[in-house]
């Protein structure tokens, strides 16, 4: 007679498909959300400067280990998810000065709309979009290892890093160049295009690495080609036509949005 259990808990269940789903992961993710004591903040600084590094794939070490030590991708810590949201808010805050919101509901409306916007809404559509094409055309399966998914809070994790990336151009070197990059000739028109195209590039750089990491995935170039390539098509058609006349600055297009 076996003595091997013929039946386990979750079956038809991967390994690592969802974040939250674990009991008490979430109320303990919560509960170190407010208590300070309990972040690493020194491990978010180290992984932040990986990031803009000559090698930024070293941030996704402690990825990689937290999974063979608690069998989960994502952060368990959310000291990177505050340090990141204290950024937007001092970076949207400089904006609206900057652009002379002279009351103060416009400057709370400059951090509500860039912590709520432009980081939490835009990171929750990238990483639910990400995920869900990872977990549907690339995950490749291998005979005799559990079958893997990738983490909703993995991908958002993903998003803040490549996030963190395009923060230091488009809030601080754009920051910088104000005076420059919404002039209305020419060089600040490709200037201001190419601030934005970077940013791109970058963000989609960054997410390749986070994905790559992963080994249950293949092909996870087509999360650096693809981006990559439109955004050197709109770049190269932005420039034409600023050349040709039509001048196409991003800096004034985005700024006329958020404070025209």
């Amino acid at each position: 007679m076996s003595l091997l259990p013929t039946t386990r808990s979750g079956r038809g269940k991967s390994s690592g498909s969802g974040y939250f789903e674990k009991e008490g992961r979430f109320p303990d993710y919560m509960r170190r959300l407010v208590d300070f004591r309990q972040m690493d903040f020194e491990a978010t600084l180290d992984q932040l400067q990986s990031l803009v590094s000559t090698d930024p794939k070293r941030a996704y070490i402690s990825f990689y280990y937290r999974k063979q030590t608690k069998n989960q991708w994502a952060r368990d810590d959310p000291a990177f998810l505050v340090v990141q949201a204290g950024l937007v808010a001092i970076g949207s805050l400089a904006y609206a000065i900057a652009f002379r919101n002279v009351n103060l509901w416009g400057y709370l409306w400059s951090i509500f709309y860039g912590l709520l916007v432009d980081w939490l809404l835009v990171g929750f559509l990238v990483a639910s979009l990400l995920s869900s094409v990872a977990n549907r055309y690339l995950r490749q399966s291998h005979s005799h290892t559990v079958t893997q998914s990738v983490e909703w809070m993995y991908a958002f994790d993903v998003h803040a890093n490549a996030f963190f990336a395009s923060y230091l151009v488009t809030y601080v070197l754009q920051y910088v160049l104000l005076p420059v990059v919404l002039g209305k000739g020419v060089l600040s028109c490709i200037l201001a295009d190419s601030l934005y195209a970077v940013a791109a590039i970058w963000y989609s750089y960054i997410t390749y690495l986070g994905y790559t990491t992963l080994p249950f995935l293949g092909n996870t170039q087509m999360f650096l080609w693809y981006p990559s390539c439109v955004v050197l098509l709109v770049w190269t058609v932005c420039v034409v036509c600023t050349v040709c006349g039509m001048h196409v600055n991003a800096s004034r297009i985005i700024m006329a949005f958020h404070y025209g």
